[in-house]
């Protein structure tokens, strides 16, 4: 038992009750000398004024999201060129693309913070196995399609990986347990992003032990300002990378480094770029990409007016159609510039079960939600973009989120679009594949990216490939 005579620092009692948060040391005589200083460092990083912003506008005083005044679909280039002069600039596109890459100024990163809670799996969520016949994780096949990469374009090309306080140990422990998938270590940069307190419905922080504040990652967004902050931008810097390519951990079917991508947008000279698909239908839980002020901006599923959502184009075609998948360029240039000065991408609401203890100091794991956390979403920065792109892309190729346990976006689901994709990519090259009678692969395939990376590598690797027989496993590794 901490001695009762060391007292509150009188500044400190003086801060937490101008802000209402005196609360946060109800339990300061029942801690130790090092729980005292641990709660005292955390409050004094607290950045109070904000908080009481938050408090006011986000937590009490929550108001839908205005609408601008005045906006339109975002223009973006198709899937294939749609006539001649688009496809020279798409194959000068890909041709830069593949010398950047080859060059050495383009690194993957990949936002992995989550956890595998939703698919009913402990750890992080890029611990989750999801291929098909291996059962590689979602990590593994990363490292595998960057070492494919720097085997293809000839360089090391770097990986950057964004954990979370939730998850980071674990994340190093998976990563040194595997020897880096086979990476060189050095090429390998793990790093935390940042956090934001949890509030009770009143504004009130909450604790989650009597000597802790509880937190919660600061959301995808939070990755411009951790990569700066980690020494990632340093780092990228030293080793003269210009390009980011940013996906998010929960999608085995990234394509990522995508010559084309990457060469549209430096062609175009864009600071930040999206991939896009055709959304499945007006209520597909995506953001849609628009034009505001002649800047490309995603506005929420949730905050799109349901007439919006369902208006058609002659054609039939849903005239805001282009959904955001969270796959993006980001020159390493616009992060340094934003973090220049002391930027925030707006922060959302989110309603959740929060862990936390009550006032007697009792742990409280609710059955309903009993708080708010806040986060900031990534495609808030493109806006803030001089210059932004999309590239529309197809789904069966690049997108099968691993979101929750069963169903839609689940990992049968994501393992079936593997199956499919590499049916598809054998299919291209003048392989026979059985299928079903409803058209789905009669086998079950599975294309490490030693094998290939994308289509068109398949060709080059013909006499590699059996004869497949209806119901047979096929590994391509």
């Amino acid at each position: 038992m901490a001695m009762n005579s060391e007292k509150i620092p009188e500044n400190t009692q003086k801060l937490l009750k101008k802000h209402n948060q005196s609360h946060l040391l109800r339990f300061w005589e029942q801690l130790d000398k090092n729980q005292r200083q641990n709660l005292l460092a955390r409050i004094n990083q607290l950045d109070f004024p904000k908080i009481d912003r938050w408090i006011a506008d986000i937590v009490k005083n929550p108001s839908p999201t205005p609408l601008p005044a005045d906006f339109a679909p975002a223009p973006a280039y198709p899937p294939a060129p749609a006539d001649a002069q688009q496809a020279r600039k798409y194959a000068q596109a890909s041709d830069l693309g593949r010398n950047l890459i080859s060059n050495g100024k383009v690194a993957a990163f990949v936002v992995a913070g989550g956890q595998g809670t939703r698919l009913g799996f402990e750890g992080p969520k890029g611990d989750f196995p999801v291929s098909p016949i291996k059962n590689k994780t979602l990590f593994r096949i990363f490292a595998e399609s960057v070492t494919a990469a720097s085997k293809k374009y000839h360089t090391p090309c770097p990986w950057y990986i964004m954990t979370s306080p939730v998850n980071h140990d674990q994340t190093i422990e998976i990563f040194r347990k595997n020897d880096y998938f086979g990476l060189d270590r050095k090429n390998v940069f793990l790093f935390q992003q940042g956090t934001l307190p949890n509030f009770d419905f009143d504004g009130n922080i909450l604790l989650s032990g009597k000597s802790t504040i509880a937190c919660s990652p600061d959301g995808h967004g939070g990755s411009l300002k951790a990569l700066y902050e980690s020494g990632a931008i340093a780092d990228m810097k030293k080793r003269r990378i210009e390009f980011i390519s940013y996906f998010q951990v929960d999608n085995p079917l990234i394509n990522i480094f995508d010559p084309l991508f990457i060469g549209l947008h430096a062609l175009d000279k864009a600071e930040m770029s999206s991939k896009a698909l055709t959304k499945t239908g007006p209520a597909e839980k995506v953001g849609n990409f628009c034009l505001v002020d002649d800047k490309i901006t995603v506005i929420e599923y949730s905050d799109l007016p349901d007439e919006l959502a369902k208006k058609r184009n002659p054609d039939g075609s849903l005239v805001f159609e282009l959904g955001s998948i969270a796959i993006h360029i980001i020159n390493t240039d616009f992060i340094e510039k934003l973090n220049a000065e002391d930027f925030q991408l707006p922060l959302h609401r989110a309603v959740k079960k929060i862990s936390c203890i009550d006032q007697h100091g009792n742990l409280i794991e609710p059955q309903q939600p009993n708080g708010i956390k806040l986060e900031s979403f990534v495609f808030d920065a493109l806006p803030l973009a001089s210059k932004s792109i999309i590239l529309q892309t197809r789904r069966s190729e690049e997108f099968s989120p691993l979101k929750n346990a069963t169903g839609i976006d689940s990992s049968e689901s994501a393992a079936k679009m593997m199956i499919a994709r590499a049916a598809d990519w054998l299919e291209s090259a003048g392989v026979t594949i059985p299928r079903k009678p409803d058209g789905s692969p009669d086998c079950i395939i599975e294309i490490a990216p030693a094998f290939a990376l994308e289509k068109d590598d398949i060709k080059t690797k013909l006499d590699r490939i059996p004869k497949i027989s209806p119901g047979d496993k096929i590994c391509l590794e």
